[in-house]
C-alpha cells in the first residue's frame, strides 16, 4: 500500500464514521499521512483525529478511537495503535515480493509519489511549503531538491533566497528560485534551509556531480568538493548508483536480444530479500525526506539500493546453454524495479540517470 492509498483508506474511515453518526463533521478533502513522530510506531501516522476533534465536539483521543474501529481490518492494514493525544499509528501488511515488483514497474519513476491528480485532492487543497535559504550554492541546491521531493509527496513547494542567485548557478547546478509570491497562503511559516556551506566552488564539477557532492552529506556535515565525485570507480557513491541503474537498463536490452522480457514472480535466492525490503521502504524514505526537508536521506537510500542490487545483477541472464525461464524473467523484473527506483530517486535529486554509462 502506497501513502496515497493509505490516505484514501483513512479518508474512507472518516466518511464511514460520519455516515454512521459517530462523528458530526465535514469530511476533509484529504488526509495527510507521514512517518511516525517521536513516540510513534508502525509504518505511517496521521493526526487527522486532532484536526477533527474540535468540530466534532469530542476529544482527539475519542475521535481516534472511532476511526481506529473503521481502520482495523481494512485491506492492507495490519494494525492501528493510538499514541499521544490521538495520533493514529498504522502498520501495513507486507506486500508479497512479486506484487511489490509489479507495483514498482506499474508506477515507474513515480513509485512512492503522492499524486494529487489521482484523487488525493486538487491543487487548491494541497499544502504550500515555502523554503527559504541563504545565498550560497549548497543551500540553494538542498532547497531545490527538498522542493522536488515535497512536490512528489503532494505539496506545493516554493523556494526563496536572501538575494537572487547569479545566472551561472542556475545553469551549472540546475537551481531555481520562485520569484513570484502568487498562490495560496502558506499553511506554516517559511522553512529555513541552512546546511553547512561547501568549502569550495562546486560549479566546476558540473550539474550532476556538483549536486551530488552538496546533497549526499547530511546538512550538518561539511561536504567534500573534489574530483572524487567525477571518477568512475566503486569508491564514488554517485558512480555506483548510476552504474547500477545503467546495468539494469543493459540487462533489459540483453534480455530482449535473447527473446524474453521481465515478468514479476518469485525469486528464491537469499540475497534478494534485502532488495525487496529496500524497494518496499522507498515510499517511506520519500515521505521522511519530505517531512524533514532532508534530500540526503534519499541520496543515502539510493546508495544502499545500488549496493544491494549490484551483486545480484550477474544472476539475471541465462548462462551457457541455459534457456530463458520464469526464474530469469522474475529476476529481470526485480532488476528493472531496482533500476526504476534508482532512476526516480536521482530525478528527484535533479541528477541525470543515463541508460548508458
Amino acid at each position: 500500500m502506497t501513502p496515497v492509498e493509505l490516505s484514501r483508506t483513512v479518508l474512507r474511515a472518516v466518511r464511514r464514521a460520519v455516515d454512521g453518526g459517530e462523528l458530526d463533521v465535514d469530511v476533509p478533502g484529504r488526509v495527510r499521512v507521514g512517518p511516525p513522530g517521536p513516540g510513534g510506531c508502525g509504518d505511517y501516522a496521521t493526526g487527522i483525529a486532532l484536526q477533527l476533534a474540535r468540530p466534532a465536539g469530542q476529544s482527539p483521543y475519542r475521535v481516534a478511537e472511532v476511526l481506529r474501529t473503521h481502520l482495523t481490518g481494512a485491506d492492507g492494514i495490519a494494525g492501528v495503535v493510538l499514541t499521544g493525544p490521538g495520533f493514529l499509528n498504522i502498520s501495513l501488511h507486507r506486500t508479497a515480493p512479486a506484487e511489490l515488483v509489479a507495483e514498482v514497474l506499474l508506477r515507474g519513476p513515480r513509485y512512492g509519489h503522492l499524486d494529487p491528480e489521482g484523487g488525493d485532492g486538487g491543487e487548491g487543497e494541497r499544502r504550500l511549503v515555502r523554503l527559504h535559504c541563504d545565498h550560497h550554492p549548497r543551500a540553494l541546491v538542498v532547497a531545490d531538491a527538498a522542493a522536488r521531493i515535497l512536490r512528489s509527496q503532494g505539496a506545493l513547494a516554493r523556494v526563496s533566497c536572501t538575494t537572487p542567485p547569479p545566472p551561472e548557478w542556475a545553469v551549472a547546478l540546475g537551481v531555481r528560485v520562485d520569484v513570484d509570491a502568487e498562490g495560496p497562503a502558506p499553511d506554516e511559516p517559511p522553512v529555513e534551509i541552512r546546511p553547512v556551506p561547501a568549502p569550495g566552488d562546486p560549479l566546476p564539477l558540473g550539474r550532476d556531480a556538483g549536486r551530488w557532492a552538496l546533497l549526499h552529506p547530511a546538512a550538518h556535515d561539511r561536504p567534500r568538493i573534489g574530483d572524487e565525485h567525477l571518477v568512475q570507480r566503486e569508491s564514488n557513491p554517485l558512480f555506483r548508483v548510476r552504474y547500477a541503474h545503467a546495468r539494469t537498463r543493459a540487462l533489459t536490452r540483453n534480455a530482449a536480444d535473447l527473446g524474453f522480457a521481465a515478468e514479476p514472480g518469485p525469486v528464491e535466492t537469499p540475497d534478494t530479500h534485502g532488495i525487496h525490503a529496500l524497494l518496499a521502504d522507498h515510499p517511506r524514505v520519500l515521505a521522511a525526506a519530505a517531512a524533514h526537508h532532508a534530500p540526503d536521506r534519499l541520496a543515502r537510500h539510493l546508495v544502499t539500493v545500488a549496493d544491494a542490487v549490484l551483486p545480484f545483477l550477474p544472476t539475471v541472464l541465462p548462462r551457457g546453454g541455459e534457456k530463458p525461464s520464469a526464474a530469469h524473467r522474475a529476476r529481470l523484473a526485480l532488476a528493472e524495479a531496482a533500476g526504476t527506483v534508482l532512476a526516480g530517486g536521482l530525478t528527484l535529486l535533479g541528477i541525470d540517470a543515463p541508460d548508458h554509462l
